[in-house]
């Protein structure tokens, strides 16, 4: 879901000239939810190697990652830990509208009904265990860095970006910037297209940035009441928000009581709206678990068992995959430092 304040936040176009060398942290799950739905068979299923084994999300990332690298990018994935027990509403509402879409699928496959397989079975995607392993697997092969977050991925990409070891995070959601992103990157994709929501229309995207700092001074409000503002929109903690406030209505709300967040949510009546106290998800923000300062390292890429994964195991073309590998140079040397 993400928090729906997009609409209040100023953008840049950035260019991928403009994001060399520079180091990005970046949301594994949202990346692998993308290749998940997008790369698919034209009846809707996802593609496989000659073992039944799926394959989607290995062809997204190794095609997406080189071509970083080869841009002069330095990607370091966070994949998601254990949810807070509050986000366990929002990962319901998800599981039930991915068991809608699937049954959806079952309806037109039994019609024959390709286009509408192919829509239905992209809503339902979701990451296995195993794929994880395999995306990590294969990270590992190309000697790019990963972190295995303790809770929220975005709260542990956000602290990478504001302890200097990242340039931004790399996610569609707003989140990273409530969890203290001083940048965020959205529509970090190298096709110059997304996909529109349950349909299977694309529209035309590129790269933007949102910069922390330029939207506070933009909005006139602190990084505390810019998590106040979220609350009251709705987060994944508190999926409803305050009824009948919108993020216009929320941002004069935070401007009137300023720096009394006790008055701003007493006034809202949020106990009315949400059984959890406010302070209680306010602190999900600032107090989130992550790894403080973890060791980053870029290593060679390790062809050798990079082409037994994709090839031997996975069927991947050896020549299509050599071929996209030739561009990529060595990026274990040097530190993090200039990078960022």
């Amino acid at each position: 879901m993400g928090v729906p304040i997009h609409a209040l936040l100023l953008k840049e176009s950035i260019t991928f000239a403009e994001l060399r060398h520079k180091t990005i942290a970046i949301d594994a799950s949202i990346f692998l939810y993308q290749f998940l739905t997008t790369i698919r068979q034209r009846d809707g299923n996802l593609l496989t190697d000659s073992h039944g084994n799926i394959t989607s999300h290995l062809i997204g990332l190794f095609s997406r990652t080189v071509k970083f690298l080869e841009y002069g990018i330095r990607p370091i994935y966070i994949f998601d830990g254990k949810p807070p027990a509050l986000k366990s509403a929002e990962q319901e509402k998800r599981r039930a509208a991915k068991d809608r879409a699937q049954k959806r699928y079952e309806q037109a496959a039994e019609i024959q009904d390709t286009a509408a397989m192919k829509r239905f079975a992209s809503q339902t995607s979701r990451i296995s265990p195993e794929m994880t392993t395999e995306a990590q697997e294969l990270l590992g092969c190309l000697g790019v860095p990963f972190i295995q977050a303790p809770s929220e991925g975005e709260a542990q990409a956000a602290s990478l970006a504001r302890e200097n070891l990242a340039y931004a995070v790399a996610s569609q959601d707003a989140d990273a910037l409530l969890f203290g992103a001083p940048r965020l990157i959205r529509n970090l994709s190298l096709t110059g297209r997304k996909k529109h929501p349950k349909t299977l229309a694309y529209a035309s995207i590129e790269p933007e940035m949102v910069d922390l700092q330029q939207n506070l001074q933009h909005l006139q409000i602190s990084h505390e009441q810019l998590i106040a503002l979220g609350m009251l929109v709705g987060t994944d903690y508190n999926r409803a928000g305050i009824k009948g406030v919108g993020p216009k209505n929320a941002l004069k709300l935070v401007r009137q009581f300023g720096d009394n967040l006790e008055g701003l949510f007493s006034h809202v009546r949020w106990e009315a709206h949400c059984p959890t106290p406010w302070k209680t998800i306010f602190s999900l923000f600032t107090d989130m678990p992550v790894i403080r300062q973890p060791k980053i390292s870029f290593g060679r890429i390790r062809r050798e068992a990079l082409l037994n994964f994709l090839v031997d195991q996975h069927d991947f073309s050896l020549e299509r995959t050599e071929k996209q590998l030739g561009a990529v140079g060595d990026l274990s040397q040097g530190s993090l430092s200039g990078w960022v």
